[in-house]
């Protein structure tokens, strides 16, 4: 099957970059959001990026503008459709995604294939709930989606051959690299990533190193290019929050229980950059810790 028409519902920071790349590799793009400002700001941020990676060479003007004509946006989820791939990128909330399934799924084309950009829950179980369990999949891009060079494939119970090969040339053609991940819960990923960034959020909670020594220690004695506080903040607290209780929901084990800590400033809502505040205070020039 080609795929070349795209529908992406949640135009957040996933969403957009996932836009942006589809735009920019000729798919013609669908961009769905509930909020008409969300919309706004989705393709301010798009144009922005294209914009940066024109004056760095990467992509030419007339790319940059042929790609923004390609893209479409709409707050009409049902406008998706007629598209030949829709990739689900909202809020990581099974119940939030199911309800947007449920209310795209008498509009599909039967060769539509429905994807999820989910970074932990459970690709069988959302799949079984549609009329499509066999043309179903995880397509979870990393962040930000116009620099990150990886994305999950993830195939549930029922995923068929032919739906994993159309996705996994879309991933080519956008010139990233696929990892196939079996369907047990965080992936692969955030399989490894959260725990790490979890025992972070420990080691700050039982006072073995405050934020800033704690980041320090991994940047430059595991070279990492940002501490895992500093990640957290980055990708949203409330997210690695959702990412560790289905890891600790789904396997059982107590070694993935979310620290109090992350919980509390999840309840602050003290979500990270997004907000003005998480492990650092983004609010003035210059970024301070917190504790």
């Amino acid at each position: 099957m080609e795929i070349t028409r795209i529908g992406v519902v949640g135009a957040g920071q996933m969403g957009n970059g996932i836009a942006h790349v589809m735009a920019i590799a000729g798919y013609d793009v669908l961009l769905n959001d509930i909020s008409a400002e969300a919309l706004e700001r989705a393709m301010a941020a798009i144009r922005k990026n294209m914009e940066r990676q024109v004056s760095r060479g990467k992509i030419a003007q007339d790319e940059m503008e042929a790609a923004l004509a390609r893209i479409v946006t709409t707050q009409t989820l049902t406008e998706l459709g007629k598209t030949d791939l829709v990739i689900e990128a909202a809020t990581e909330r099974e119940a939030v995604k199911q309800a947007i399934f449920d209310e795209l799924l008498p509009h599909l084309e039967p060769h539509t294939i429905l994807t999820s950009n989910t970074s932990s829950i459970s690709i069988t179980r959302l799949a079984s709930r549609t009329d499509r369990p066999e043309k179903f999949m995880g397509f979870h891009f990393m962040n930000p989606v116009p620099v990150m060079q990886l994305v999950e494939l993830i195939r549930g119970i029922a995923t068929d051959k032919d739906t994993y090969n159309a996705c996994l040339a879309v991933v080519e053609k956008l010139g990233k690299t696929a990892a196939s991940a079996e369907d047990f819960p965080a992936f692969i990923v955030n399989r490894i990533l959260m725990p790490m960034i979890n025992e972070a959020v420990y080691t700050l909670y039982e006072g073995v190193g405050n934020v800033k020594s704690i980041d320090e220690s991994l940047k430059l004695g595991a070279n990492h290019p940002m501490g895992p506080l500093e990640l957290a903040d980055f990708i949203g607290l409330d997210t690695c929050l959702a990412i560790m209780n289905v890891l600790h929901d789904g396997l059982a084990d107590t070694k993935y229980r979310p620290c109090p800590l992350l919980t509390k400033y999840v309840e602050a809502g003290w979500l990270g950059r997004k907000t003005g505040r998480g492990f650092y205070d983004y609010r003035g020039e210059v970024a301070v810790p917190t504790r």
